[in-house]
C-alpha cells in the first residue's frame, strides 16, 4: 500500500516520502480501515531545532517512534477482528490513529465512532483533534454555561472554528478573535461578535467575558486576565507556535506555570489544556454536526503524495479551519 513515510527528523520537503509499505495485520481487536481522508495537526511533523531534545523525549529522540504520521482519519471499514462486535466491513467510521497518511490502518474500535451521516470522508476527517481540544477547553476546562460571555482568540483556526460553533451550541455569547481576512469566515460560523486583533485591542475594549479560551499564546497573563470577568475563566490551549518558533513555545509553558502559581490566590480560575482522545467525546461531536450545531471548516484539500505542500500551507500560516489530506 502507499504511504508518507518518515524515517528521520528534518524538513517536511526533505525527510516525508511517499512509498509502499505492508499492508497492516489485524489483530483481533482491531479493524482494518481504508483511509479515505485525513487531516494535518501539529503533532504530524517535526519540532523546531530549539525544543528537539525536549520534545523528542515523547515522539522518539533520534527518530520517529512512528514512521507514518497522521492522526485523523475518516475511511471505511474493510476487515474485522474477530472479538470486534460493533462494527462491520463497509462501515463508514471517523476518528484516530497513528498513522492515518496512509491507504489502509489498523485501528481499535475505541477510537472510531460511526461517520456523522450529513459530512463527506474529507469533512469527517477534519473532525478528531481539533474538535477535542475545542470541547474539552469549553466544557470540561471551561465549564461554559448557556449566556455566558465567551470570547475565542485564534477563531478562525483548525481549533477556533470548531470552538466558536461548540460555544454557540451550548448558547454562549460569542466573540471571536481573528485577523481582518477571516472576519467574514468567523461571523458567518455564528460569532456573535468579532474583533479584528489587527485594529482593535482586546484588553483595551472595556468587555469583559466569562469564559475566554485562546489558541493565539501571544498575550500575557496580565493582558488576559484584565479582559476576564472578576470570578472568569481562562483556558489556554497548548503553546502557540510549537511549529515554527521554539521562544513562543517556552513563553507558553512559562504561561502555564504563572498560572498555576496564579490561581491559588485570585478568583478568576486559571487553567491549560491538554487534549485527550475520547470515544464519548468524538460521539458527542457526531451529535453536534448532525443537529447542525458544527460543521468542520476546510481551507485546502491535498492529495496524500502533497503532504509536505501541505504541512507547509499550515506552518506558512494559510490554513483557515483544516487542511485535509484527500487518500
Amino acid at each position: 500500500m502507499k504511504a508518507i513515510v518518515r524515517d528521520r527528523y528534518g524538513s517536511p520537503d526533505v525527510v516525508l516520502e511517499l512509498k509502499d509499505i505492508d499492508k497492516p495485520v489485524v489483530k483481533d481487536d482491531d479493524v482494518l480501515v481504508r483511509v479515505r481522508a485525513s487531516s494535518g495537526n501539529t503533532y504530524d511533523w517535526d519540532l523546531p531545532a530549539s525544543l528537539r531534545y525536549i520534545g523528542r523525549i515523547a515522539v522518539g529522540l533520534r527518530k520517529p517512534r512512528n514512521s507514518v504520521p497522521g492522526l485523523d482519519l475518516a475511511g471505511q471499514i474493510e476487515t474485522v477482528g474477530k472479538r470486534i462486535k460493533q462494527y462491520q466491513p463497509g462501515d463508514e467510521v471517523f476518528g484516530w490513529c497513528k498513522g492515518a497518511f496512509a491507504e489502509y490502518v489498523s485501528v481499535s474500535e475505541e477510537a472510531l465512532a460511526l461517520k456523522p451521516a450529513n459530512l463527506t470522508f474529507e469533512q469527517a476527517a477534519a473532525v478528531p483533534m481539533s474538535g477535542f481540544t475545542a470541547l474539552q477547553g469549553l466544557r470540561d476546562k471551561g465549564q461554559i454555561q448557556s449566556g455566558q460571555k465567551v470570547l475565542i482568540i485564534g477563531a478562525s483556526g483548525g481549533v477556533g472554528t470548531f470552538a466558536v460553533q461548540i460555544a454557540k451550541a451550548f448558547g454562549a455569547e460569542v466573540t471571536g478573535v481573528c485577523s481582518t481576512s477571516n472576519v467574514d469566515l468567523v461571523r458567518s460560523i455564528g460569532a456573535d461578535h468579532v474583533i479584528d486583533y489587527t485594529q482593535e485591542d482586546i484588553t483595551q475594549s472595556g468587555q469583559r467575558y466569562d469564559l475566554i479560551l485562546d489558541m493565539a499564546g501571544d498575550r500575557s497573563l496580565s493582558d488576559l486576565r484584565r479582559a476576564l470577568s472578576p470570578a472568569g475563566t481562562l483556558v489556554m490551549v497548548g503553546s502557540s507556535g510549537v511549529a515554527t518558533s521554539g521562544y513562543l513555545y517556552f513563553r507558553g509553558i512559562l504561561r502555564w506555570l504563572r498560572a498555576l502559581v496564579l490561581s491559588s490566590f485570585v478568583r478568576q480560575r486559571l487553567r491549560s489544556l491538554i487534549q485527550t482522545r475520547s470515544k464519548e467525546d468524538l460521539v458527542v461531536l457526531k451529535e453536534l454536526i448532525e443537529a447542525g450545531e458544527v460543521t468542520p471548516v476546510i481551507s485546502a484539500h491535498y492529495p496524500l503524495s502533497e503532504v509536505p505542500k501541505a504541512i507547509r500551507h499550515f506552518e506558512e500560516g494559510h490554513a483557515v479551519g483544516k487542511v485535509v489530506i484527500t487518500v
